[in-house]
């Protein structure tokens, strides 16, 4: 039996729940098949992939070297208890001990991101006794109870009734059309008082992403990462990376915190772990707080820990980035992506800003660039914005589209061409932003 694009749709809708929306609001497509950095909907209408889904898809759709992986395991092994060694688990959690920053070397196996950061925070907490946690406004960081709490943005608001004890929230060194350029030493000197007047020693964690994702791709001035790193190790605040999204070669480098040399004390990561093939997220641990656990019980866990199809999807992924240079791709089209990204905002009155790291990149929107006044104001994807989405689609390109911005992450395997195709898409739906512009 095969169903149609409407019988897909509408049995979808009925007996399923969506993500993040109003439900009468929706209109998802019905997906076929994808490949490559593309995917095909049922009625044949092809999509230049410029988003790798959620950041996620890094080596591309349908790579047969990965699918087979999980075929194999699947024949040998397809589910064992976590309390269970496998020959799935010890290869991943080796290769993975010779990728993590610095001395990172155990890690934990989870579902996703979010189960990666929730553990990561029970970590911190069992670790050094403490009990607050500091985070960024301009975070995401998941979206069960506590990580949505954690989140900063706008994400968290439904969920705070009544909101997680304990979180601490700091500004970043965001530049962007409502606040000026700040130096490193400026965002770590009013980091330092906040985390003075909180109280050190009450503090087990501060969590962040070393380049934020879907708040805007911020990149961090040179000196703040490190900066932190410096603080944290100051104060015995145990410094957690969320690498969900910016892992797995996503800015040119195997993770975000590997540009500025900086070895966190606990790493999250999602996503490109497997590509988004099967769901699998990781907690990678250092020395210390390893140690810490050989004589007291780490009290969590989780049914698919170390799922055998989930790890042999991961090793493979991992390789298929190694075969291809996937990561040296990234990095050799970050000047490739500045430039397209330079063409446009010379071209457009609509684009105010554009930032990018590796293929981690994005396009802010303004109304006039004399004030910087965003497109679409923070928390708000207006009619405008969504016009600038359809056009965009209407021309055979998806990528994500939130607030005022455009996000530009394709596939690490994507080519100079592909990368010229979809920056060509984008023109032409910039159009359409021009047209409300001062």
């Amino acid at each position: 039996m095969t169903l149609s694009g409407e019988e897909i749709i509408e049995l979808s809708r009925r007996y399923t729940l969506f993500d993040w929306s109003a439900q009468s609001k929706l209109a998802p497509m019905a997906v076929d098949r994808a490949e490559g950095v593309h995917f095909t909907t049922t009625d044949g209408t092809r999509y230049l992939d410029f988003n790798s889904q959620l950041m996620g898809v890094n080596i591309g759709h349908g790579d047969k070297r990965v699918i087979d992986a999980i075929a194999k395991q699947g024949e040998k092994l397809p589910y064992i208890t976590p309390f269970a060694a496998h020959e799935t688990r010890a290869l991943l959690g080796q290769k993975l001990a010779t990728l993590w920053p610095g001395d990172l070397e155990k890690t934990f196996f989870t579902l996703g991101g979010a189960e990666a950061n929730e553990n990561a925070i029970r970590m911190a907490k069992a670790f050094t006794g403490r009990s607050k946690v500091m985070v960024r406004y301009r975070s995401y960081h998941g979206a069960t109870y506590l990580t949505a709490n954690l989140t900063g943005d706008p994400r968290r608001w439904a969920n705070e009734q009544p909101p997680v004890p304990g979180i601490v929230r700091v500004l970043d060194p965001y530049h962007g059309p409502d606040r000026p350029q700040e130096t490193a030493d400026e965002a770590l000197d009013r980091l330092e008082e906040q985390i003075v007047l909180e109280g050190p020693s009450t503090i087990a964690a501060f969590i962040l992403e070393p380049v934020t994702g879907t708040n805007g791709v911020l990149i961090p001035p040179d000196g703040y990462l490190q900066g932190i790193r410096e603080l944290c190790t100051r104060y015995g605040i145990v410094m957690i990376a969320d690498e969900v999204m910016s892992g797995f070669g996503r800015t040119g480098k195997w993770f975000a915190v590997d540009h500025w040399n900086v070895v966190p004390d606990l790493m999250t990561a999602a996503k490109g772990l497997t590509s988004s093939y099967l769901p699998l997220g990781g907690v990678a641990i250092s020395p210390a707080i390893a140690e810490h656990f050989e004589e007291n019980v780490f009290f969590g866990g989780l049914t698919y820990n170390s799922h055998p199809l989930s790890c042999a999807a991961a090793l493979a992924a991992v390789d298929v980035l190694e075969q291809d240079d996937l990561i040296e791709n990234a990095e050799r089209l970050e000047p490739v992506m500045r430039a397209h990204h330079e063409e446009l905002a010379a071209k457009h009155p609509s684009v105010g800003l554009h930032r990018n790291i590796g293929l981690f990149g994005i396009l802010e929107l303004v109304k006039d660039r004399g004030t910087m006044e965003a497109l679409s104001p923070y928390n708000v994807t207006n009619e405008v914005m969504v016009a600038v989405n359809r056009a965009l689609l209407d021309r055979g390109l998806f990528t994500m589209v939130r607030w005022n911005g455009i996000m530009t992450n394709p596939p690490l395997c994507i080519s100079e061409e592909q990368l010229q195709d979809g920056f060509a898409i984008i023109d032409e739906a910039l159009a359409v932003a021009d047209a409300v512009t001062a």
